[in-house]
């Protein structure tokens, strides 16, 4: 397993200049915004020919959901995906990191009833797979299912959410990404849930159990190490966090060397 990162406020702004640090940091991979990636195709290959740094995924850049309330937002960050994709082929990317939607709709906050219906949802969430699933394999990339704990969307919450979409509808280019904080709150265990979905988790998110670095927090990092260990996962682990502390650069070189320790 290697280790990646999103961006950092406290990484530099200029793109080489970011890959250089990120590779001499240690980073092994780079998880791209996927708009910055699509306006900066070719400052991003240059910087991933000089530097030998892979760009792995893209998370975020587009502006519609694919559950969306509002098919006209949802069509058009499908349109945004595809750009996004089209240029993650052209640097190597794997593929994108795709919830259900983000911050549109909690049970848990007023108005506590959804505008649409359970099955409005899934048919939203479902059409926009679909599409999708035709881009991923003409670029041959993947669409990384996010599932997102409850506070921050109330379709796709457990990995077995993720999965029944993908059962259901056959689904070869659509995987699960497993993000540890969103499974913290929502799994009952999250090294059984990674275990129970060996074959679709081709993606991890890392952060401790409140959305800070790892290490900071109360997380078994190296027990669920060990459960992908044995299942055979060998993809990226990318850091997914806000940082805290008086000097940020300083705490995530720290939990980098403490997720290395904990991989053994």
């Amino acid at each position: 397993m290697k280790i990646g990162t999103q961006d950092q406020a406290f990484f530099p702004r200029d793109i080489k200049e970011k890959f250089l640090f990120l590779k001499e940091a240690g980073f092994e991979g780079f998880e791209i915004d996927g708009k910055l990636l699509v306006d900066h195709l070719d400052e991003v290959k240059e910087a991933i020919a000089k530097t030998g740094l892979p760009v792995t995924t893209a998370c975020g850049g587009y502006t519609g959901w694919i559950g969306d309330f509002n098919e006209e937002r949802r069509l058009n960050g499908l349109a945004e995906i595809k750009k996004i994709l089209e240029a993650l082929q052209e640097v190597g990317g794997k593929g994108i990191v795709v919830p259900a939607a983000w911050g549109m709709f909690t049970h848990r906050l007023p108005p506590m009833v959804s505008p649409r219906s359970q099955e409005g949802d899934r048919k939203a969430i479902t059409e926009s797979l679909l599409y999708l699933e035709t881009i991923a394999k003409e670029t041959g990339t993947t669409i990384f299912l996010e599932p997102l704990n409850r506070y921050q969307d109330h379709m796709i919450n457990t990995l077995a959410d993720a999965r029944s979409f993908i059962d259901e509808n056959q689904l070869r280019y659509v995987k699960i990404i497993a993000d540890f904080y969103h499974m913290n709150i929502e799994e009952d265990d999250i090294s059984e849930a990674l275990h129970m979905n060996q074959d679709l988790v081709r993606h991890v998110h890392l952060a401790d159990n409140h959305r800070f670095q790892p290490g900071s927090g109360s997380l078994d990092f190296k027990r669920h190490f060990n459960q992908l260990k044995e299942d055979g996962y060998d993809g990226f682990l990318t850091i997914e966090c806000r940082v805290r502390g008086n000097d940020p650069q300083a705490e995530y070189m720290k939990a980098l060397h403490y997720l290395r320790q904990s991989l053994g």
